[in-house]
């Protein structure tokens, strides 16, 4: 798949997810360093975009994140999600941020994110 912005598209998919990073500042400064522009590993970005990943954002509060992932229509979260993990060095990076995260370096990472469930949404 090759890139296509999120502005060429009438309708998307959203997935706001969390994960606790581990409770110490250097390592939490470490992660964000890892995620600087220019720092995230290329294959990495491209598998997203290859699987339809249109755009992510990360936030940090303290030592939890949360991402907004924002996927073309017809994304299905378990099996691409399940195709990312096989993209090239998905691995490698999973196992690489893992010791930043609390969860283990085996894990993926639709494992290590959690789906969050929507509860509310502005109506107009």
């Amino acid at each position: 798949m090759t890139f296509i912005s999120k502005k060429e598209y009438t309708s998307y998919k959203r997935y706001c997810k969390t994960l606790a990073l581990e409770d110490d500042p250097q390592l939490i400064e470490e992660y964000r360093k890892v995620h600087e522009p220019g720092n995230t590993w290329p294959e990495i970005t491209q598998g997203m975009i290859d699987v339809g990943i249109l755009d992510m954002e990360i936030y940090l509060l303290g030592n939890r994140l949360f991402m907004i992932m924002d996927t073309i229509a017809e994304f299905d979260h378990d099996r691409d999600m399940a195709e990312l993990a096989t993209k090239p060095r998905q691995s490698e990076w999973e196992a690489f941020v893992s010791r930043f995260q609390k969860t283990s370096s085996e894990a993926t990472a639709d494992e290590k994110w959690q789906v969050m469930e929507r509860i509310y949404k502005l109506e107009r």
